[in-house]
Parts: structure tokens; C-alpha cells; sequence
């Protein structure tokens, strides 16, 4: 392995001296020639979480008084990644904190009595997929989905962005977690995502990745909002809109994730526009997918990825960036799954003696070395993981980085043979009666695109399944995590348990077919 410095341009700046320093410190903490000494410290892991549960957060985190659902995702995710399970009295506990954070207006607050925000509700809504459940004292049900979509609602804009809260923000970051919750709850609707495809692709900027939003005021009047009859302008959705800011890993990550989500709309609604002069919206998904490999640092920054470009590495953008590449991938068609081969063929050579190719990595970045940096640079010898040592752990870095080590042991991503399958099991009336809106179609027509949207919408959501025989293990089977869903950054177990319940479904199982384990 070459470990040669970043080049520059020999003229020395603070940016050029920071990238050496950190260099420096992260090559201290390269590998071992055997790979198979390096331990993922599950046990420290655990016991730095558990502490944060048990005893609080310590008193730094009092800047984080309007995320605490935050605070509570990243841990209990960061405990179903490590495979822990929790007992019945801290499920109960945090659903009574988490209602406390519900609006009474809809959707959830970073705290009691604090304002509904976008990006405390998806941290909500995925920490009820955690430890809730249906029925009495369960959390599901006591989801107010009505007020939640009314809120939705009265965020949007007429240029298809959302407001992250009342008088807030546009922000992607923001319309990935409304997105995300309203697929988790059965909650998308023409209504509610009109335009949005259009918007995200005005966020796409030249390198390839997103920014956070665009220019709003392009795409609605210029010096003069009226016309000259003294009428208001009219809203141009074909008006330019230019990003506003730079490609940045947690942006493109929520952007990219949102444009998966948004595939059964799509495809369903613009190719049934007939001869409409709309045209279908699109990103460039070469230059996502280029944006992200490139981010993964150089052998002397041990594979980890950074955020942006020219900037350090950070344990985080492991997942915001190396969990985006799939995602990248599956809009590229290039995660099509091999066909199944017997087991007793998978040993066989070809005709120049090597081995079959039939599980070969077809990953478009190192995975290898993303779990070496994870594994080496971004544990804390006192528990928790870190943006880069000589960092402190922190749970937002917990949890991003042990996402991160899951998106490269595992390859999760679409599988036909899954979506046929339930496809297969979809009830039509069970969804309808199980919607929580009451958004009401105009015709028969309109109501049978919106049955084939939530069809749509679920068996694509549904059907991303980790491929069989791709996994990777640095240091060995021992450092194993739990998959995670690419779309939802929850385990299949956990997002699969509150979409089938909020769409009223019953998929086959996932293991029925899998041949047993030795």
C-alpha cells in the first residue's frame, strides 16, 4: 500500500498544513500488516451508550436541547447495529418521552413544549420503529398521522421544497426526513409530492453532488413581482434555479436517498402524463455517483471518506457518503443482483484456473478500507467512535460510524426476486384502509394511481435485501453488525416490522427460502 502524502501545489496554506497534521495523526493509526488483529470494541461500544442512557448525557450535549429525539435515535440505532436488544421497561420509557415530543399540531419537536420540526419527526418516527409496536401503550397507534400530514402539508412550497419548520427553512436534509417518515407511515400523496422531484434536481451542482436547497427567488418574479396588467406572477417551474452552496456528503446523502424514494412517483405519474409537455425530471446520476467515490480519502487517510471536496476526513460522512454509493448504484441500474449459483459450483475454476467470479465485490468503493479507518482511527479507546482521533466520541459519530462500518460489510440493495414477491402478497384494501390521510381522490382514476403509488411505494421499499455472498469482514467475523436499509438507515427488521403494520400487509418473510447455516 502507497501512503503518499496529498499532493499540493507547493504553496503552503492553513487548509494544506491541516490536511498534513491530520495525515500525520491518522497514520499512526494504520493497520497491522494482519488485518485480522483488528477488533471492533463491541463490549466499550455498548457500555458508552448504555452510560448516555442510563445516566444522561453528559453536560456538553445541553446544546443538543432541541434534538433529543436526536439523541435518542442515535442511540437506540447505534444498539440494534451492534445487536443489542433493549428490555421492555426502557421501550416503555422512551415512548412516553418520545409522545411527549409530539405537536399538538403535528409531528414532533426537538423537545416538549419546543416546535414541530421535520428533522426531529423522522427521528421520532424511526426511534418508535425501534421500540414501538401496535396496540395499547405500543407508541404506533398514539401517531397522530392526520395532524402529521396536515403539518406536512403546511410546510410545502409551490416550487415543491418544504420549510424544515413555521417560518423556517428550505433545506433537503429536511424533505428526505418528511419523505422517509411519510413512507414509513403510509402517508405520500400526489398532493403531497408534487413538484418535489423538480426541486431536488435544481440541487444537484456541477461536481456532481447536492447542496442544501436553490435560489427561491429565481423561479418566481424578477424585479417585479406583478405583471403589467397589475396581476400577480404566476409560478414558472421551467425558470432557472441555481444551487445554492457546494456538494456536501450529509445533503447529497438525504437528496439522493429522496430521489430513491421517489422512483415509484415518478415513474408511475409523469409516464402517465400522456402528451403532457411536462418533462420528466432527472439528475445526473454518473456525476452523484463520481462525486461520492471521489470522496473516499487516499490510503494515508486510511479510505475513510470526507464531506466535501478539499476537506479532512471524518468518521461521519462513512455513512453519509459510503452509504450513499449504493444509492448511487441502484439509480444506475448497476446493483442487479448475479443469478443464483448451486453451491456445489461455486468452487469451481474457469478455464485459466481461477475461481468462479459469482461472488465477486461489486462495490464502486474501497470497503475494505472504509472499515480499516473505521476499525483503527475512528474507535476511542474509551468507547463510542469519533470524527478522527485524537477526537472525542460523541453519539452522533456512534452511530454514523457503526452505520458506516454496517453499509460496507454488507451490499443491500434492490432485489427483483423480493419485490416480485411481495408484489405477490399486496392487499389493495388493507392499504387504503390503513392510509393516514385524509387526501381524497378526484375520480376512479385518480384512485386507482393512488392505490398503484402505495403499491408502488411499499414492495420498492420492501425490496431491498442484502445480496448473499458479498459480505466483508475486516478482522474477521467477530466485527460483524447488523445490516441497515440503505433508504431508512434502520435495520430491514425494524423498517419492514412499521411498514407492514402502517400498510396493512403481510409479506412473505425474508428467510422463508434461505438455506439453513452450517
Amino acid at each position: 500500500m502507497l501512503n503518499h502524502p496529498t499532493p499540493t501545489d507547493g504553496y503552503e496554506t492553513y487548509t494544506s498544513r491541516l490536511q498534513k497534521e491530520t495525515e500525520e495523526l491518522i497514520k499512526k493509526h494504520r493497520p497491522p500488516h494482519d488485518t485480522a488483529q483488528i477488533e471492533l470494541q463491541k463490549k466499550l461500544h455498548f457500555e458508552f451508550l448504555l452510560r448516555n442512557l442510563r445516566q444522561g448525557f453528559p453536560e456538553r450535549y445541553t446544546s443538543q436541547d432541541a434534538s433529543q429525539p436526536w439523541l435518542i435515535y442515535w442511540t437506540l440505532h447505534g444498539f440494534s447495529i451492534l445487536g443489542v436488544g433493549l428490555d421492555d421497561q426502557t421501550k416503555k420509557r422512551t415512548i412516553d418521552t418520545l409522545l411527549a415530543m409530539q405537536h399538538p399540531e403535528g409531528g414532533f419537536a426537538g423537545g416538549p413544549g419546543q416546535t414541530a420540526h421535520l428533522l426531529p419527526t423522522y427521528a421520532a418516527v424511526c426511534s418508535f420503529a425501534v421500540v414501538g409496536r401496535p396496540g395499547d401503550g405500543g407508541g404506533w397507534d398514539a401517531i397522530d398521522r392526520k395532524k402529521m400530514y396536515d403539518f406536512f402539508m403546511s410546510l410545502k412550497r409551490r416550487d415543491g421544497s418544504f420549510l424544515v419548520s413555521h417560518h423556517g427553512e428550505v433545506d433537503v436534509r429536511g424533505i428526505y426526513c418528511l419523505l422517509a417518515v411519510a413512507t414509513l407511515l403510509n402517508l405520500l400523496t400526489p398532493e403531497l409530492l408534487a413538484g418535489v422531484p423538480e426541486f431536488l434536481a435544481t440541487c444537484q451542482t456541477y461536481e456532481g453532488g447536492f447542496c442544501n436547497a436553490s435560489f427561491p427567488g429565481w423561479a418566481f418574479e424578477a424585479d417585479d413581482p406583478e405583471t403589467e396588467s397589475g396581476s400577480p406572477k404566476t409560478y414558472d417551474p421551467s425558470a432557472p434555479r441555481p444551487p445554492l452552496g457546494e456538494a456536501h456528503g450529509g445533503y447529497t446523502f438525504c437528496a439522493a436517498a429522496s430521489w430513491v424514494l421517489l422512483q415509484p412517483y415518478i415513474k408511475l405519474y409523469y409516464s402517465s402524463a400522456g402528451g403532457s409537455l411536462t418533462p420528466v425530471p432527472s439528475i445526473n446520476t454518473r456525476a452523484l455517483l463520481r462525486w461520492c467515490v471521489q470522496m473516499q480519502g487516499l490510503p494515508i487517510e486510511l479510505g475513510g471518506f470526507k464531506g466535501r471536496t478539499n476537506k479532512l476526513v471524518d468518521g461521519c460522512y462513512s455513512w453519509w457518503v459510503g452509504g450513499c454509493v449504493v444509492l448511487a448504484e441502484t439509480l444506475l441500474g448497476v446493483t442487479a443482483t448475479h443469478e443464483a449459483v448451486p453451491h456445489e459450483h461455486h468452487e469451481e475454476s474457469d478455464e485459466d484456473g481461477q475461481k468462479s467470479w459469482d461472488d465477486a465485490d461489486d462495490s464502486l468503493f474501497n470497503r475494505k478500507a472504509l472499515q480499516e479507518y473505521i476499525l483503527c482511527a475512528g474507535q476511542h479507546p474509551a468507547g463510542g467512535l469519533r470524527d478522527k482521533p485524537p477526537k472525542p466520541a460523541d453519539a452522533y459519530h456512534t452511530l454514523y460510524c457503526t452505520a458506516g462500518l454496517s453499509a460496507a460489510q454488507h451490499r443491500v440493495i434492490p432485489s427483483e426476486a423480493r419485490e416480485k414477491a411481495v408484489i405477490s402478497a399486496w392487499n389493495s384494501s388493507q392499504a387504503h384502509a390503513k392510509a393516514g390521510t385524509a387526501y381524497a381522490p378526484s375520480s376512479d382514476a385518480d384512485r386507482e394511481m393512488l392505490d398503484e403509488l402505495r403499491k408502488g411505494i411499499f414492495t420498492h421499499a420492501m425490496s431491498w435485501s442484502e445480496e448473499d455472498g458479498t459480505a466483508v469482514y475486516v478482522g474477521g467475523a467477530a466485527n460483524r453488525v447488523n445490516a441497515t436499509h440503505p433508504l431508512f438507515n434502520l435495520t430491514v427488521t425494524h423498517s419492514d416490522g412499521m411498514m407492514s403494520y402502517f400498510y396493512g400487509q403481510t409479506p412473505p418473510s425474508r428467510y422463508a427460502n434461505k438455506p439453513a447455516t452450517k
